[in-house]
């Protein structure tokens, strides 16, 4: 009996949608122009393709940002309840820092930083 009142839910739910997208196409104003098909540009005519060939290099220092701006998102918590954290606090984010700082100077060494 539930699965019945379910199916019929989802029916209903389907057919309502497809008797709105009926409606639509049927009662709707059809005006097609070749402008309409083009993509939106602000009034004004496109100049180049859209498509561009961006560098490898511009996503992985995007990815880097992202990783390292993540690290203070685990710092501020920390700093905030650093002395209720105590000692144990204190050492578990050391090794954080460290382990993330490792990682700073292994990408820093492969010069995945470097801009060229």
């Amino acid at each position: 009996m539930e699965w019945a009142i379910v199916a019929l839910y989802a029916g209903a739910v389907l057919g309502l949608g497809v008797a709105f997208l009926a409606a639509s196409r049927l009662l709707g104003p059809s005006r097609p122009k070749p402008a309409k098909s083009e993509p939106y540009e602000c009034g004004v005519p496109l100049q180049a393709e859209s498509r561009i060939r961006m560098s490898v290099h511009f996503y992985l220092v995007a990815i880097l940002f992202i990783l390292f701006d993540i690290e203070t998102v685990f710092l501020i918590p920390w700093a905030v309840l650093h002395r209720q954290l105590g000692a144990a606090g204190l050492l578990e984010m050391g090794i954080f820092i460290s382990v993330v700082g490792f990682g700073l100077v292994y990408v820093w060494r492969r010069g995945a930083l470097e801009w060229e």
